[in-house]
Parts: structure tokens; C-alpha cells; sequence
């Protein structure tokens, strides 16, 4: 089995990690690059905000940032002036082909915190569609800009926004690793793991309270877990051989991972507290990276049993692996959308990588990067977009994209080369 020369044959070195445990937050700056027209957007014009200079955050440009990297909106010039007890007068919006207008405020309070306001209005029926706001500490200016994106987002889709989440993924700056936790736009983050050595397979507990990954410390591949409140964590598999690729199920109970244990590489179900082992899979192939399907029923992996690397699915409770990967003869490191209606994976096409994605129910495939070595997708967590990782310009760099692939997001770190990462589920 040939594999991936970047991700999998990372995954499968387990080249150790000397941890250093929770470091004290540490900003990773992104310049952010969007590129592509959705095939339908509503224009939408985002006021800057009154005084938002006083918070030293560029609020209203967050705002637009995120709202265009969902692909939905097109975005229009704002207007000065304006900010949430404004009128706007709408037939003059309207002339502008503006369809929905949102201004707010910022205040700095007397105890130090920020009070950051808006407000949204309809311009095509001329309603006040509401507004919130949010007293918050400076360190969270750029979470209430997320917040406030996510709510323009729901009331103009009825659909959840995901810009107040977070991701994971891993730096390499010189010969230095570091595992972080940053805002969905890539910024605000800090270091929950630094190492000499690689750092690989992040994954999120359901509640976003805990990281899973795998290190080296005994001079063997060993499935950790961190809880990123207090940083401390706990051993969850250290058997014999390989321990790698973990994935927590939906109720956060179990977790599958790929073990050399019992001799080639299987699946196991472990609970989350290293108790309960249970062998999943029975074959002499490798069989890796699992993944779980939103309703904790089965578990999707890649395997080599049929003569290449494609992706398979099994019942949790164990029974019989099914293909699920028909097109191409290399499909690798699978993920499922929060709906369990898409599958997302990578493709080997002459020679290159790309992202593919698959309707599970009609079986269609659509490969949907133009760039050529990508690597670890991972769904937000309303299955509207993907973050996966790619070179770019001779660098590692993190991607977003819409599934049709129309609206695509450079993430490029100022901290060297980015790789493997994980968007984290709601509840931040």
C-alpha cells in the first residue's frame, strides 16, 4: 500500500514528541485570501463600526471576512455614519442593490470590558431584523465579531454559522512543532503542544472541551487526550506497537483508533477513558484512519484489502466492511459531514492529491481543488464548508472551501508551514 508521501506516511512514522504542555497563548496571524464568485450570493453592506479603533480590532472587517468566505454574500461598500440606533434610508440602499445592511458600535466600559453592538436590517422589505450585544474583555473583541457574523449569517440563511468556532492544526516553524487552537479565521490562537518532533492526528472531543492526538514520549506511538481548560491530559491507548489516527464518537464515549497491537495494522473501539478495548476489524490489510458517521452507527476507514487504498464502512458494533469508493484507484483520510450525507476524502489523480467529495446517497463524486497536494479535510461544523491542507507558493498552507468548490480561502500562517487541521464542533 502506497502512502500519501506528506499525511499518512507522517501518521504512520509517529516520529515522537517531547510535549511541553499547555504554553501560554500566543497569537498565529493568517493573511487570508479569498478567491471565487458562489453561484448565488445576497449583497450584503457591513457599516464599519462606531469607534471600533478603541478595541484595537478591525471589527466590521472580520465581519465581511468571514460572511465572504462562506460564499453566500457578496459584499458591498458600507457607508460612514452609520451605526445600530441609525435609520438607514432604504430606498437609497436599494438603489445601491444592497439587500441587507448590518452597522453597530463599540464602548469601552468602565471595569476595562468592550460593549460591542449591531444591528441588521432588511433593505429589500425595510425591516429591523434585530441586533445583540456583547460586553466583553479585550482578548474577546474577535470572538463577538465572529458571533456577530454568525448571527447576520442564521437570520439571513436559517442556517447556524460557524465563524465562532475553532480549529486545530500544527505548525513547523524550523525543526519546531507546535499544535494550536485559533479562531475559525485561523487568528487568536495559542499553543496547546509544542514539540521538537512531529505532531500529528489532532482530533475534537464532540464538546470541544478536549483535544486527541498522538506523541512519542516512550519511543512508541502513544493516543493521548488534553483537556484544553487546564491542559491537563490522560493516557488512552499504549499498547503494544502502533497507536494512532484517533476519533472520538458522537456521544464522546468511545473512541476508534488503528493499532499494530495484535500484529498488521486494525481498527479498535476503546472508551474514551482507555477502558473497553474492542478489535473492529478482522483482515490481514491495513485498515486506518476511522472516522465516525454523525449518528455513532458505523465507522468509515481506508484499507488496502482490495488491492489499494480506498475507503470502507463498518457497523460500530462490528460485522462485515462494505466499499464505499468506487472512483479512482487511491482514496484516502475520509470524513463525513455533520448530516452524514457527504463524504469527503482525498484522491490520487496522476500523480497528485486533491479533495473530492462524494454524495453517499447517489454515490456522485466532485473533485473540487485545483491545487495539487492536499491532505486532512475536516467539515465545519453546519457541513457548509471544509478546511484541508495543502502546499501553496512552495508552502504549507491551510484551505477553506464551499463543497461546490467555487469559494475557496488561503489561510497562510505567519509562523512557517501549516498542516493537519481539525475544525472544532458549536458550543464555544
Amino acid at each position: 500500500m502506497k502512502i500519501h508521501p506528506v499525511s499518512l506516511s507522517q501518521r504512520r512514522a509517529f516520529l515522537g514528541a517531547g510535549l511541553a504542555g499547555l504554553a501560554l497563548p500566543s497569537l498565529a496571524q493568517f493573511r487570508i485570501e479569498i478567491a471565487g464568485v458562489g453561484a448565488s450570493q445576497l449583497p450584503v453592506a457591513i457599516a464599519d463600526f462606531r469607534d471600533e479603533a478603541l478595541s484595537g480590532q478591525p471589527l466590521a472587517a472580520i465581519v465581511r471576512a468571514d460572511l465572504e468566505r462562506s460564499g453566500l454574500f457578496r459584499l458591498m461598500p458600507g457607508a460612514a455614519g452609520l451605526h445600530e440606533l441609525s435609520s438607514p434610508n432604504f430606498a437609497d440602499w436599494r438603489a445601491r442593490t444592497v439587500d441587507a445592511l448590518a452597522a453597530g458600535s463599540v464602548t469601552r466600559l468602565a471595569d476595562g470590558r468592550f460593549d460591542v453592538r449591531f444591528r441588521l436590517w432588511d433593505v429589500v422589505k425595510g425591516q429591523d431584523l434585530g441586533g445583540e450585544a456583547h460586553a466583553v474583555p479585550a482578548d474577546d473583541v474577535r470572538l463577538a465579531a465572529h458571533r456577530i457574523a454568525d448571527t447576520i449569517y442564521q437570520k439571513l440563511t436559517g442556517e447556524r454559522g460557524v465563524f465562532a468556532t475553532r480549529l486545530a492544526y500544527v505548525t513547523r516553524t524550523g525543526g519546531r512543532y507546535a499544535l494550536r487552537i485559533a479562531d475559525a479565521d485561523g487568528e487568536g490562537g495559542q499553543v496547546a503542544l509544542a514539540s521538537p518532533e512531529p505532531i500529528i492526528s489532532p482530533c475534537w472531543s464532540p464538546d470541544g472541551r478536549e483535544l486527541a492526538y498522538v506523541s512519542f514520549e516512550s519511543r512508541k506511538a502513544v493516543i493521548w487526550a488534553q483537556s484544553l481548560a487546564s491542559g491537563q491530559r490522560r493516557m488512552v491507548a499504549n499498547f503494544r506497537g502502533s497507536n494512532s489516527a484517533p476519533a472520538y464518537s458522537p456521544n464522546g464515549q468511545l473512541m476508534a483508533f488503528c493499532s499494530s497491537r495484535d500484529g498488521g495494522s486494525q481498527l479498535y473501539v476503546i472508551g474514551v477513558n482507555g477502558q473497553g478495548l474492542r478489535r473492529l476489524t478482522q483482515s490481514s490489510a491495513i485498515d486506518t484512519e476511522p472516522v465516525f458517521s454523525p449518528d455513532g452507527g458505523t465507522i468509515y476507514f481506508v484499507s488496502d484489502r482490495g488491492g489499494s487504498p480506498q475507503i470502507y464502512r463498518v457497523p460500530t458494533a462490528g460485522g462485515n466492511p462494505e466499499r464505499v469508493s468506487f472512483s479512482g484507484g487511491y482514496n484516502i483520510s475520509p470524513a463525513v459531514s455533520p448530516d452524514g450525507r457527504t463524504l469527503a476524502y482525498i484522491t490520487r489523480v496522476g500523480g497528485h492529491f486533491k479533495l473530492s467529495v462524494m454524495d453517499l446517497g447517489s454515490g456522485s463524486v466532485s473533485q473540487i481543488t485545483d491545487t495539487l497536494d492536499d491532505e486532512s479535510p475536516s467539515f465545519a461544523p453546519n457541513g457548509k464548508l471544509l478546511v484541508y491542507a495543502t502546499r501553496s507558493a512552495g508552502r504549507d498552507v491551510l484551505m477553506t472551501s464551499t463543497l461546490d468548490g467555487r469559494v475557496k480561502a488561503k489561510l497562510i500562517g505567519a509562523q512557517g508551514d501549516v498542516r493537519e487541521p481539525a475544525w472544532g464542533p458549536f458550543g464555544r
